[in-house]
């Protein structure tokens, strides 16, 4: 088998791997010392229907070896029926592994970790959905009711109500394990981090203030009734969670790897780090079209044919990012035409997001199919005389 060849099947499984775990997030980070304790802080009062508590976490910073605070805030779920299973840091392998947070039917596995507003470490009691529509327990989220009139009110017993410990296992950590409940819905159907969330992510790994190390576990932002708004209706922390003392900063403090590590689920995790590329919204967003390598299969003829192959894909491929581009600009014009609401342009946000995947993943395995079939045939040695 030539050199040539085997390249070019390693390439194409590469291409594989990658684009469905782009797809999905399939990264994991670990880091050599745990986040600090989960701030104390109020929730924002719910901006509208159908909006999701989506609570705040510390994420890991690689660029700058820090942990820094993502505010929690509300959020429209990319369907009727889908809940938010929270991130979490959990205790693997001798480091500390962030496992992202997604969408599904079901409330999954979140470490047991005690975030408040509902999410008390096992399922969601914030509210339900019924009928299409989303319901506020009022015991637990801060709900005006001359805004939001689908509300109930269920007394829910918070028995950690004292632990602002923001890791699962360890020294220290919470000691849970998935329930049979929580692996079920593991196995379901998951859709990733909103735009909206990811854009929360985005401005707050850009703000210096919410680095663990410039608040000391008290960000000046602990909460925004709306994603990526740290200024109208934010929430300060009133104190840390405990006393954040981090050790002195070595090299190699979190690195990235890749893995399925998440206990009882079936998909991996989505860290919303620096180890792996931020989501794209819009085509504009995504990484230039991937120019393939140049063809030598020896004939000169093969060569150009499939040089020409190249140029038709990445021009095709070109073209179909910059109609999508057009068509979603043209629905942002006419969402200012009509001065569409924010639930109207959040929806629309999420709705590119999914096109841009779904572009981003069908243009990777069009290159990958494309590697494979201009790949040489094996090539065979020559029978030696016995």
């Amino acid at each position: 088998m030539s050199i040539r060849y085997v390249r070019a099947v390693l390439f194409a499984f590469v291409v594989l791997v990658v684009s469905s775990s782009c797809s999905f997030g399939q990264v994991r980070v670990s880091v050599s010392f745990g986040p600090p304790a989960l701030p104390v802080y109020e929730q924002p009062v719910c901006p509208g229907d159908d909006y999701i508590w989506t609570p705040g976490y510390w994420a890991w910073d690689a660029d700058y070896d820090d942990y820094y605070w993502v505010p929690g805030t509300w959020v429209l779920a990319p369907e009727p029926g889908y809940l938010w299973t929270p991130p979490y840091w959990g205790w693997v392998d001798g480091a500390f592994t962030f496992y992202d947070g997604y969408w599904g039917p079901q409330v999954g596995f979140y470490g047991g970790i005690n975030y408040g507003f509902g999410y008390f470490g096992v399922g969601f009691d914030g509210g339900r959905w019924q009928g299409g529509h989303f319901f506020y327990n009022r015991s637990v989220s801060n709900v005006n009711v001359t805004v939001v009139h689908n509300v109930y009110n269920t007394t829910v017993v918070n028995n950690n109500n004292a632990s602002r410990v923001s890791y699962n296992g360890g020294n220290g950590g919470v000691v849970a394990r998935p329930t049979p409940q929580e692996e079920a819905a593991a196995r379901e159907r998951h859709v990733p981090p909103v735009a909206a969330q990811t854009q929360q992510v985005q401005a707050a790994r850009g703000n210096p203030q919410l680095r663990a190390s410039a608040n000391h576990g008290k960000p000046p932002v602990a909460a925004t009734a709306r994603p990526g708004d740290f200024s109208h209706d934010a929430v300060p922390a009133r104190e840390a969670g405990a006393p954040y003392h981090p050790p002195a900063k070595t090299e190699n403090a979190g690195h990235p790897e890749p893995g399925h590590p998440e206990a009882g689920n079936t998909e991996a995790a989505h860290p919303e780090t620096a180890a792996r590329p931020e989501t794209a919204v819009h085509p504009n967003d995504l990484p230039p079209v991937e120019h393939a390598a140049a063809p030598n299969t020896g004939n000169p003829k093969l060569d150009q044919k499939y040089q020409k192959q190249q140029q038709k894909l990445e021009q095709k491929q070109q073209s179909e990012r910059q109609k999508l581009q057009q068509q979603q600009d043209k629905e942002h014009q006419q969402m200012a035409k009509h001065n569409a609401s924010a639930a109207t342009k959040q929806q629309t946000e999420q709705r590119h997001q999914q096109q841009t995947q779904q572009l981003q993943q069908r243009q990777t395995q069009e290159r990958q199919a494309m590697q494979q079939r201009q790949a040489p045939p094996a090539s065979h040695p020559e029978s030696k005389p016995r």
